[in-house]
């Protein structure tokens, strides 16, 4: 199952597809008992998508079955004992796909020419990635990070390690103490093109950079590096040959202090646009102002989700969540519409927002 939405990814997947393009989604849960439900939930919400693809005129036989196949397919790639909030499955002739998401999805049925991305487009961002460096002489690992997890990023020449040919362990025992082995210009160039390697990922997909290793390997990054020299560096060795849990949680205080540090800019941020008449919220006013691409910063709690119908086009009024035009997943439309105009958008914990109905907005005019 697919966890990192990288640009190119999302780029990717937007792109036409002969029809028809189905998208399949439905909520799902990490623990019991909630989660005795989403087998049967996963199950027949693809039984709905089959029989839509049934039912459609417009889907000739032969494409028909394989998208079908293509379900199937994706349907046995899912291992629920490692659910999430929400589960999305993209399936279109010839391919399929299946993301697990950090933020609870509608369930619903999609078919076009193309895949309905908003809802990664929201998980993505209230999962505030971030990536981490771990560095020591002999191996670079690149971590993908989010709210509540972290795995390896095996691309783009990571991980990154020392051949024997240059590196020679006989001669660094010679040399000395560890600190030593980075003075060594082998192991200094070994660093730089780490570095190098990393400017480009971010140059790609810019995220917040934490860098690990012994104090000598940091001081030598400082040294010989660019990008890695305005990360938060982190005085902790070992973790270039570690483990996902391991790299969590030596950096879980500092992703801790980062938050309410962001937090605590945004609620003054607030306050400011409130004295100048900048200041924007609830989900009509915000999705308005969404649409005319006015919002240069949008602030959304984290578990707060509405659903609304659209009254006229003109604003949105409240509707029970199964009504036939109703927009379950409004919030992540206007995640995904704020960051196509370039708005800042930030998660915030529930309650921050105050009066607020859970979603507020600083206006550029």
């Amino acid at each position: 199952m697919e966890h990192a939405l990288s640009p190119a990814t999302l780029t990717e997947l937007r792109r036409p597809r002969a029809y028809p393009a189905v998208s399949v989604l439905t909520p799902t849960h990490r623990r019991e008992p909630e989660n005795a439900q989403d087998p049967v939930r996963l199950r027949n919400v693809v039984a709905e998508a089959k029989k839509q693809l049934e039912a459609d005129p417009a889907v000739p036989r032969e494409r028909r079955a394989d998208v079908v196949r293509q379900l199937d397919l994706a349907l046995a790639e899912i291992d629920l004992a490692h659910a999430e909030d929400g589960l999305v499955i993209f399936a279109a002739p010839g391919e399929h796909q299946v993301w697990s998401l950090s933020r609870a999805v509608p369930e619903r049925v999609v078919l076009s020419d193309t895949f309905l991305t908003r809802n990664l487009v929201s998980a993505q961002a209230s999962e505030r990635p971030f990536w981490v460096l771990s560095v020591s002489a002999d191996r670079a690992t690149l971590w993908n990070g989010g709210v509540d997890r972290v795995t390896e990023h095996r691309a783009g020449g990571f991980p990154m390690t020392r051949t024997r040919e240059n590196f020679d362990a006989e001669r660094l025992e010679r040399i000395g103490d560890m600190p030593s082995t980075f003075r060594d210009e082998d192991t200094r160039h070994f660093l730089r093109d780490a570095d190098t390697a990393l400017a480009k990922l971010l140059r790609e997909e810019p995220r917040p950079l934490f860098v690990t290793g012994e104090t000598a390997a940091l001081s030598a990054l400082d040294d010989v590096g660019s990008v890695t020299k305005d990360a938060v560096h982190v005085p902790h060795g070992g973790l270039a040959h570690g483990t996902p849990d391991a790299v969590r949680h030596a950096i879980r205080p500092l992703i801790a202090a980062e938050a309410r540090k962001s937090t605590d800019a945004v609620t003054l941020e607030l306050e400011a646009a409130r004295g100048r008449r900048a200041f924007a919220a609830g989900v009509d006013e915000i999705w308005q102002s969404a649409r005319e691409g006015r919002l240069r910063l949008l602030a959304v709690e984290e578990n707060y989700r509405v659903t609304v119908r659209d009254d006229g086009g003109d604003h949105l009024v409240p509707a029970e969540s199964g009504d036939l035009d109703a927009r379950e997943d409004i919030v992540d439309e206007i995640v995904e519409q704020c960051l196509e105009t370039g708005a800042d958008v930030r998660f915030v914990p529930d309650g921050t927002l105050g009066g607020s109905d859970g979603i507020a907005g600083v206006l550029r005019y």
